[in-house]
């Protein structure tokens, strides 16, 4: 039968429960979890990557406290909840909005309890924001003869655009210490709470006077709360992956391995499964092509500029780093460390966690996230603009597979030429970090391995007919990086291969700031 997608509505940009449900869209049935947490009633606070459902997990639990049974019909929940209780909610939602001055904030939240006060009432004394919210928590929950059920979307979406304005920063951080701070003192009028943002809050001090506040963030039970798994993938969207396969020439089995490769590998606990991003997934069904979807929805500036200013080496961030326990909750950057933050924002992932010394290995969670991120980067370490990568990339690959290795240090070495002044002037490690980008980048189209471990050639590519191994030396002749090669038995993986092997040793200039020569033997 063939694929129709008009009778498969895919949800994307979909974030109310009731429009899908009622629309008809493809749904991953969450609703256990949902069922499980509002059973347990704890506050709960939870921490994702932009565009991974957090929205629609709200709205899921608004529609089940308004008791809106007849949306839940066929899903897991319908077999476990019998009451349907209707809960007044209180849903505050801080995504879709510019913070860019004290008072905008202010009046962000003005509004919305306005909002609320015309459902609930208004105090006389009610003056202040957090005055006028403890009453309408206080009455809402008099007025039902039941607990009220608070929702918060993005909470710290007002302190991500803040970053680099530390008054500002700080102006936002009391108003909505203040503000969060009523969740506390109105305990006993409420059912449920349920934070979301994209960073952690624990040394926030936003959430300071909340320590009843239960993190599931990287909660083993909770892992799968947002995203898509790959059992949830192979069952819910078996037409989509076969059309796929089909517009591809892809097999079923070649369709799910190019999904995994460029849009799975989030981790939100050592031993939790593996997730599907599920905005990017939506995006390659409604295309029926691969593409970077999610990093193309937001533009990680922000990141770069801090990694830029605390001057950290890219190249351990690309090949994965090693952090301890305390990046998962640091929020505000340390001097030297943009890390935290860049895992939060779902740039890295857990791979691996050290049990003995409490290390999680973090890494590129997929391909979509490590080619997004390696090209953003490169206008800001190179000359070469993102319209200009994929000739450049392009004829670097096809030469080397050709084996015209002195074409492409020729190219190289045209590219370094055409580097600014500002960038000349930069640093030796400044351009080992460059040969690392275009390696990395190489890596989208053949195997190119680039390593800053020690006992490693500097750069490795494999194309079908040749292995090519490099050693650079800034500070050394092009004879001296062959006998590295030579002394440290960098050839020896490659001996048996059956591909020709060729050794390439490489002079960079300290005066000219480029290649200079280089030396080959087969």
């Amino acid at each position: 039968m063939e694929y129709n997608a008009l009778m498969r509505k895919l949800p994307i940009g979909i974030q109310t429960f009731e429009k899908l449900r009622k629309g008809n869209y493809l749904y991953v049935d969450k609703t256990e979890f949902i069922w499980k947490m509002a059973f347990a009633s704890n506050p709960y606070f939870l921490s994702r990557p932009r565009r991974f459902g957090k929205s629609l997990l709200l709205s899921t639990f608004e529609a089940y406290f308004e008791g809106k049974k007849e949306l839940f019909e066929g899903l897991a929940i319908e077999k476990m909840e019998t009451e349907w209780k209707q809960y007044p909610v209180l849903h505050l939602d801080l995504n879709a909005e510019k913070y860019d001055s004290p008072e905008r904030l202010g009046n962000i939240l003005s509004n919305q309890l306005t909002q609320w006060e015309a459902l609930y009432g208004k105090g006389a004394d009610e003056n202040t924001l957090s005055t006028r919210f403890s009453g309408i928590i206080r009455r809402a929950c008099e007025q039902a003869g039941c607990g009220v059920v608070v929702l918060v979307d993005e909470y710290d979406k007002p302190l991500l655009q803040a970053l680099g304005d530390n008054d500002l920063l700080e102006e936002y951080r009391k108003t909505l210490k203040a503000f969060y701070g009523v969740l506390k003192s109105a305990d006993r009028y409420l059912r449920f709470v349920f934070i979301t943002g994209v960073t952690k809050f624990s040394q926030v001090s936003v959430f300071s006077d909340l320590n009843q506040l239960q993190d599931i963030s990287m909660n083993y039970y909770y892992s799968a709360v947002c995203g898509i798994t790959k059992e949830e993938l192979c069952k819910v969207f078996i037409p989509e992956i076969e059309h796929f396969g089909e517009i591809n020439n892809l097999t079923f089995e070649e369709t799910v391995d190019a999904l995994t490769k460029n849009y799975d590998g989030y981790h939100f606990h050592p031993r939790g499964e593996g997730m599907f991003n599920p905005f990017s997934v939506l995006n390659a069904f409604s295309n029926m092509e691969l593409g970077s979807y999610w990093f193309q929805t937001g533009t990680p500036t922000f990141l770069v500029e801090m990694l830029q200013e605390t001057e950290y080496d890219l190249r351990t961030l690309l090949d994965g780093i090693e952090a301890p326990a305390s990046v998962f909750t640091e929020y505000r950057v340390n001097a030297g460390n943009p890390i935290p933050l860049i895992y939060q924002s779902g740039y890295l992932t857990i791979k691996d966690y050290d049990q003995e010394f409490g290390n999680y290995l973090l890494q590129f969670p997929n391909d979509e996230v490590r080619y997004g991120f390696i090209n953003f980067l490169v206008p800001y370490y190179t000359s070469m603009t993102n319209s200009d990568q994929g000739f450049y990339i392009g004829k670097f690959v096809q030469e080397l597979r050709a084996g015209d290795y002195d074409a492409f240090l020729t190219r190289l070495q045209a590219f370094f030429a055409d580097f600014s002044y500002e960038l000349n002037a930069k640093t030796e490690r400044h351009y080992q970090v460059v040969f690392y980008l275009v390696f990395k980048l190489m890596g989208q189209f053949t195997q190119a391995e680039v390593k800053s471990a020690k006992g490693r050639a500097d750069a490795v590519v494999k194309t079908p007919k040749y292995i090519y191994v490099f050693e650079f030396k800034l500070n050394g002749t092009a004879e001296e990086a062959l006998q590295q090669i030579d002394d440290k038995g960098y050839l020896i993986p490659y001996q048996a291969d059956g591909r020709e092997v060729i050794k390439l040793g490489v002079e960079f200039s300290k005066e000219e700031r480029n290649i200079s020569r280089w030396l080959n033997l087969l």
